[in-house]
């Protein structure tokens, strides 16, 4: 996937206490932010699917939206 350039526009003091938290720059602390993000949301659903049968493949839920 190609890397974007993107402007966002952020509390300042937002920034500094992740940037803290993180110990990285603006934009690793960015790109952290936006992994956990979609790791809660991933971690969501799989606890949607606790104690549920299924038989679809990995493959189909890795794209399923």
């Amino acid at each position: 996937m190609p890397i974007r350039k993107i402007t966002v526009h952020v509390p300042g003091e937002l920034l500094q206490k992740a940037q803290k938290a993180s110990g990285t720059g603006v934009t690793e602390t960015v790109r952290m932010g936006l992994q956990l993000l979609a790791a809660s949301h991933a971690y969501n659903r799989l606890r949607q699917l606790r104690g549920r049968r299924f038989s679809r493949t990995f493959e189909e839920l890795k794209f399923d939206r």
